[in-house]
């Protein structure tokens, strides 16, 4: 089976590219931009990711035999179209802020350099691979925020496609997850896994008793053991009972978690066990994380709402045309003037402004040229991709630090959990205008 990337795509892309071979605009140079207009409702800023997986697809960005062979008993496009297709090789440029940035509305997020047909086709594989990580890593920043440095497990593999929860994971540990449940992101991204027992463990025993005797036998003290099965302050006197101060933790799915949490608590340092952590899940998101700061919890297992993007699955990004080469050979800015969907035309350039304790206070995008620094601000725009060869890490541990930097330039209002504008303001400068 085909490896390769390049049906990922939507119809259209395609059929854009045989008119444009045809008018004889193909080759125009042109400057696409991927932005977000706004950001979801109650959010003050999102999270660049994804990044290196788009990076690692547009190498793989290839219409082989089986794909040409598609296209055309689909007859999606003509024969000449169909020869450009089975060359075709990405040979322009990207910029793009690093994986793991936090960005605002209107941050030029990723900057392609290229001829309007080798360019237009990437549109759908880099929008559907954005737009759901970071949807993803945008909702998980949140949540670590909040969290305030305990530590967060990403488990929603069930609540999502299989291939999404691997990107799910690898998302939510870019934005300070701890760990992920899913074995297939550990394989392939080398993030920390994690699990231990569900429901069904507890209640294929006779007793609750015998279930937690084997699975201490089997996988150790230090294991956790699933404490509301039946009755939670019977099982924690059990689990105690068995491991002694030495267990490792329980674990709370369902009930009122704060009040439980309390109970838990003052039930095993009463029994001795005051080194046993205490774990929460049953369908967390950041506002519960939030709520739950004040009870004595350990370590919060997230699931659907963090794959979702705790109601936000998409990002909201577009991709659209800001600069094409004119008749006569010069570059000038294109802009959509439709109501609620205008976009600003240009080729961006970017930077953080700071202030002098290094908190950012403003993103300052430049239209056609480069805004100047005032001695502490960052750039944005990092090269990803230069004639046509991927330049930029893919990993995510790399990201994962970026995040981690980015985040920590933030105002403190950035990380409120109430509504409010975006954790900056966005000045464009356009001395060409």
């Amino acid at each position: 089976m085909s490896t390769s990337t390049a049906l990922l795509t939507d119809h259209y892309e395609l059929t854009m590219i045989q008119a444009a071979l045809a008018s004889g605009h193909a080759d125009r140079r042109c400057v696409f931009e991927a932005f977000a207009r706004r950001l979801p409702d109650g959010r003050r800023y999102g999270v660049v990711a994804g990044t290196g997986r788009a990076l690692e697809a547009l190498r793989d960005f290839r219409f082989g035999e089986e794909e040409i062979a598609f296209l055309a008993e689909q007859q999606v496009v003509d024969h000449p179209t169909l020869d450009w297709l089975a060359d075709y090789r990405f040979t322009g440029d990207v910029w793009g802020y690093a994986e793991g940035e936090v960005y605002v509305p209107g941050s030029p997020l990723l900057v392609v350099e290229s001829t309007f047909a080798e360019g237009v086709v990437l549109e759908t594989l880099f929008l559907s691979i954005l737009n759901h990580d970071s949807a993803v890593a945008s909702a998980a920043s949140r949540m670590t925020a909040v969290a305030h440095g305990r530590p967060c497990i990403e488990m929603g593999s069930r609540r999502t496609h299989e291939e999404s929860a691997v990107a799910a994971a690898r998302a939510a540990y870019l934005a300070g997850f701890a760990s992920t449940s899913n074995l297939e992101a550990g394989r392939r991204h080398g993030i920390p896994t994690m699990g231990t027992a569900a429901h069904s463990y507890t209640l294929l025993h006779d007793d609750e008793r015998q279930a937690f005797a084997t699975q201490l036998e089997s996988l150790g003290l230090s294991t956790t053991l699933l404490v509301d099965t039946y009755d939670v302050t019977g099982a924690v006197e059990l689990a105690v009972e068995l491991a002694g101060a030495r267990l490792g933790g329980v674990r709370l799915d369902s009930g009122d978690l704060v009040s439980q949490a309390f109970e838990v608590r003052a039930q095993l340092d009463a029994l001795g066990a005051t080194g046993t952590r205490i774990v929460v899940t049953s369908d967390l998101d950041e506002h519960a994380i939030a709520a739950l700061q004040a009870a004595p919890v350990d370590a919060y297992g997230v699931g659907t709402k963090v794959v979702t993007g705790s109601g936000h699955p998409a990002a909201g990004m577009v991709y659209k045309l800001v600069s094409r080469e004119n008749g006569v050979g010069q570059m000038e800015g294109v802009a959509k003037a439709s109501k609620d969907k205008a976009s600003v035309g240009g080729r961006k350039y970017a930077l953080r402004r700071r202030s002098a304790a290094g908190l950012a206070t403003e993103e300052i995008v430049g239209i056609h040229e480069h805004p100047d620094d005032d001695g502490d601000d960052r750039s944005l725009l990092v090269p990803l991709v230069e004639g046509g060869e991927v330049v930029a890490p893919t990993d995510v541990q790399t990201a994962r630090a970026h995040h981690e930097m980015a985040r920590a330039e933030l105002p403190q209002s950035a990380l409120r959990m109430s509504h409010g504008d975006p954790a900056l303001p966005t000045t464009y400068l356009d001395n060409w205008s």
